[in-house]
């Protein structure tokens, strides 16, 4: 079966701290989902697990009908692509070229392979004009979509953007959503963890919400910013055009300013 399958996943640093408990989840190849929650609730454990790049101390994470456990961390980043919050924790060469092919090249593909992924990457996230820079001499944001680039040439199927609008400008997150949704097109899934929630309703069909280290919710995105007992429990709030159709009494589970208006009228 095509998907990751998470069955009965718990985590625990070496402090003691269980980050995630008894956590389990089926994704689908070619699905959005936002991971949403407060700081604290697991997310960012739950992701690095479906990274390997934490283990989990019991369960198990099943990637296209491959457990994971017999996997090393770079086999399954070929299959989880991670795009950390903060560039700098990926970057580490002198153009931006070179960061995008390093691990198309160590995986010694030809090099006119590695031009045209790098190629596409770069055109996909508008960086092409880039590519001789020195990603240092870039601004975060420019340096967060170098990132992306890396993981979309990597070709990885499940794609984890981790806080994605963090330092973007209204161009930027429309940049977003476009690779997004090309992402979705090329039949790949798209993770996120972030805490916004109007990025999540801009850009993703499926929620996952946690809370004190499990899973509480996974619905649709109208229903669960309309579940206040779920809102509730993980200190979350309605996006403030569901705020104004409660007020005026507008039906419908209203989250986008576009149905806002149709059922006003």
């Amino acid at each position: 079966m095509k998907g990751i399958k998470v069955e009965n996943v718990t985590f625990t640093y070496p402090n003691g701290y269980t980050a995630v408990e008894n956590v389990t989840l089926n994704i689908s190849q070619g699905e959005s989902i936002a991971i949403i929650g407060q700081n604290g609730a697991g997310k960012t454990t739950m992701v690095k697990l479906l990274n390997a790049l934490l283990r989990p101390n019991s369960g198990s994470i099943i990637i296209d009908d491959v457990d994971i456990a017999e996997l090393t961390t770079a086999e399954t980043s070929k299959k989880v692509g991670y795009v950390f919050q903060n560039p700098g924790d990926q970057i580490f060469n002198n153009n931006v070229y070179d960061e995008i092919a390093y691990i198309l090249r160590y995986n010694k593909l030809p090099e006119t392979e590695v031009e045209e992924l790098v190629m596409d990457a770069a055109e996909l996230c508008g960086i092409v004009e880039y590519l001789r820079v020195n990603p240092y001499d870039l601004p975060f944001s420019l340096r967060k979509f170098v990132t992306i680039a890396v993981v979309i040439a990597m070709g990885s199927k499940y794609v984890i953007l981790d806080e994605p609008t963090a330092g973007q400008d209204y161009n930027g997150l429309i940049s977003q959503k476009n690779i997004i949704e090309e992402l979705i097109k090329r039949n790949r899934t798209v993770i996120t963890i972030t805490h916004d929630m109007e990025f999540v309703i801009e850009n993703f069909h499926r929620v996952i919400v946690m809370a004190n280290k499990k899973v509480i919710a996974d619905a649709n995105k109208e229903e669960i910013f309309w579940n206040f007992d779920i809102l509730a429990k993980s200190s979350l709030k309605q996006p403030v055009i569901s705020q104004l159709a409660r007020e005026l009494g507008l039906g419908g589970n209203v989250i986008s300013i576009e149905k806002f208006i149709n059922n006003f009228k």
